[in-house]
C-alpha cells in the first residue's frame, strides 16, 4: 500500500466486520485532520480506529499496545488506551489499532485559553512521564526514528538543508545552533519521553489541556526531543513558563533547540513531504529558533 488515499472508511468497515465483528454494525467516519503517521477513523462514539500509512509506521503498533496501558494509570492526563489490535488483511499490509475515543480538539493557538497555563500542564505531564520507571521500555531506532538518541543521527541531513536554505537564513547562527545541540550531549540515565510534543498531539477542553494522543514516537532516553514545542508552540513568557516546569538545564534546552531546529530545517528545504501551511510554519520555527539562541 503505498498511498494513503488507499486507507477510507470502507477499508475499515471491511477489517472491523471480519476480525470484530462485535463492532461491525458501528459506523465509521473519518477524522479530520486524519493524521500523517496514521490515519484515524471514529468507529462509533467511544472508539478510534488507527491504521499505520507506512511501513515505517507499523513498527509503533505492537509498542503502543504494550506500553500504553502501563503508562496510562501513572500519568496525570488521559492518554489512549488500546482496546483491540487488528491483523493485516483486505489488501492492508500491517497491524492497526483500536483504542478509545478522548474527548478534546487539537490544541490549535485559538483554542487555548492562556499559553503560559497550558505551558504549565504540559510540563507536569513530561515530569510525570519522566518519572515512570524506564526498564525494559524501548530505547532509540527504527521504531521512533531514533528520537531520545544522539542529534548526529540527522547530522547529514541537517547540514545539507542549511546548506540549501543559505540564500534564504542565517546560514552561520543555524549551524551555531546545530554545532551547540551537538556539543552537548546527553548525560543522565535514559527516561520516557513522547517524542512527538505538537498542536496535534496535545487535545484542549474548555481552553485547557485535557489530553496527550499519539505515542508512536516514543520511548526511552534523552527526553530533549520533547522541548521542540517550546519554539512551534511557545513564546517569550509560555516558553519561559515551560522551561521553569520542567527543570531543564542549558545543555537540554540546547538539544531540544537543536531538535527543532532540525525538524524545520527539513521541512522548509523540502526534504519531507508536508503541505504549505507546515511549510509556513516552519520559517516562523527557525526565526525563534534562531532569536532563542542568540538572547541566550
Amino acid at each position: 500500500m503505498d498511498s494513503k488515499s488507499n486507507i477510507d472508511a470502507a477499508l475499515v468497515s471491511r477489517l472491523i466486520a471480519a476480525q470484530f465483528p462485535r463492532w461491525r454494525d458501528l459506523a465509521v467516519r473519518p477524522i479530520e485532520p486524519g493524521g500523517w503517521d496514521n490515519r484515524s477513523f471514529r468507529l462509533g462514539d467511544e472508539m478510534t480506529v488507527r491504521l499505520p500509512s507506512a511501513a515505517a509506521y507499523s513498527l509503533q503498533v505492537e509498542k503502543e499496545h504494550r506500553w500504553l496501558p502501563r503508562l496510562a494509570p501513572l500519568l496525570p492526563l488521559p492518554i489512549p488506551i488500546p482496546l483491540a489490535m487488528g491483523a493485516p488483511a483486505e489488501g492492508y499490509p500491517w497491524h492497526w489499532s483500536v483504542y478509545r475515543w478522548i474527548e478534546g480538539e487539537t490544541a490549535k493557538r485559538e483554542r487555548i485559553a492562556n499559553l503560559s497555563e497550558f505551558a504549565a500542564d504540559l510540563a507536569g505531564f513530561l515530569i510525570a512521564l519522566k518519572r515512570i520507571d524506564p526498564a525494559g521500555g524501548p530505547g532509540p531506532g527504527q521504531h521512533n526514528f531514533f528520537r531520545g538518541g544522539p542529534l548526529n543521527v540527522y547530522d547529514g541531513e541537517t547540514r545539507q538543508a542549511i546548506a540549501a536554505l543559505d540564500t534564504r537564513i542565517d546560514a552561520g547562527a543555524a549551524s551555531a545552533v546545530w554545532e551547540t545541540a551537538l556539543a552537548a550531549p546527553w548525560q543522565g540515565p535514559p527516561v520516557w519521553f513522547h517524542g512527538d510534543v505538537s498542536w496535534g498531539n496535545l487535545l484542549v477542553e474548555h481552553g485547557r489541556l485535557s489530553a496527550v494522543i499519539d505515542f508512536g514516537t516514543s520511548g526511552v532516553g534523552d527526553p530533549s526531543c520533547d522541548l521542540a514545542i517550546a519554539w512551534t508552540l511557545f513564546e517569550g513568557q509560555s516558553r519561559e513558563v515551560f522551561r521553569a516546569g520542567l527543570g531543564v538545564d542549558d545543555a537540554t534546552w540546547a538539544r531540544g533547540r537543536g531538535w527543532a531546529l532540525w525538524k524545520a530545517l527539513i521541512t522548509a528545504a523540502g526534504e519531507i513531504d508536508v503541505n504549505s501551511a507546515e511549510i509556513e510554519q516552519s520559517w516562523h520555527v527557525i526565526d525563534a529558533v534562531l532569536a532563542d539562541h542568540k538572547r541566550r
